[in-house]
């Protein structure tokens, strides 16, 4: 009998598998959420709602812009912008707010770390909970434009892998940025980020409009790069800066995962 012990106290302290691992924690988060499903039905609803004020309220007032040489109207514009924002905030609330709140208040993840899980182990699940989460946002919002007639290309079905990728990029990099957070006051920083290129990512408008100077830096932006990858899926206009776009998401991702492994060492092994 104490050698079948023995062998069952190696068999639960020996560390899990990567996908063993982030299946665990999808199922913990979604635990917590089944009963406040609500929250992201909020999280769908805003940026459908700024859609058909803006998109289509201001349209009536827009002729179009012109996309890779020809011209679409403005809700079609819009819409794909508003997609990537949708997967950026998405992803953002449960990388920020949730994130510290479980790291500094509710000390989950130092409960984790008593079982088999690894540092390595909670980044990666938090991340993929939030890009679940910015997925389901997305894929919803991509719903109400097959509906309303702004898709124009079946280069669409790869919308939602763009948004993850998006996701991957923001809650990577927002993960990061948390373990360094002090206090709630500092998430008015990530406001601070987050508004102007929600406004300024060419979202509403051509980055054209802007001075060639202010236009680079835009252009050096995530939310600028997600935005354009969906647009060019949405529109069928694909060309070499939806790869420049790829590229620039995952490496934003992979770097503040690493980042975010190496942070929760710090804090929570030493």
């Amino acid at each position: 009998m104490s050698a079948v012990t023995a062998a069952v106290a190696r068999q639960a302290a020996s560390p899990l598998g990567a996908r063993e691992a982030t299946a665990l924690l999808l199922y913990r988060n979604f635990l917590a959420y089944r009963r406040a499903w609500y929250i992201f039905l909020t999280g769908f609803l805003e940026p459908v709602f700024y859609l058909f004020s803006i998109g289509v309220g201001v349209g009536q007032l827009v002729t179009g812009f012109e996309v890779d040489g020809r011209t679409i109207e403005y809700a079609a514009f819009v819409a794909p912008g508003m997609l990537a924002a949708s997967a950026m905030n998405g992803t953002i609330l449960d990388a920020t707010f949730n994130f510290f709140f479980k790291l500094k208040y509710n000390k989950l993840f130092d409960q984790m770390l008593a079982t088999p899980l690894t540092t390595m182990d909670i980044a990666r699940g938090e991340l993929s909970w939030s890009l679940l989460r910015g997925g389901i946002y997305s894929a919803g919002f991509l719903v109400v434009m097959l509906l309303m007639g702004l898709v124009s290309s079946w280069w669409a079905v790869l919308v939602v892998p763009a948004a993850l990728l998006i996701g991957l990029a923001f809650g990577g990099v927002c993960m990061a940025l948390t373990t360094f957070m002090r206090s709630w006051q500092d998430f008015e920083l990530v406001t601070l980020a987050t508004l102007p290129m929600f406004l300024f990512s060419a979202t509403f408008f051509p980055v054209t409009a802007f001075p060639t100077w202010l236009r680079w830096v835009v252009e050096c932006t995530p939310l600028y790069r997600g935005v354009v990858l969906c647009r060019e899926l949405t529109t069928g206009t694909v060309s070499w800066a939806s790869a420049v776009s790829v590229a620039y998401l995952v490496v934003m991702g992979v770097a503040g995962l690493l980042v975010v492994r190496r942070r929760l060492d710090r804090l929570l092994l030493t």
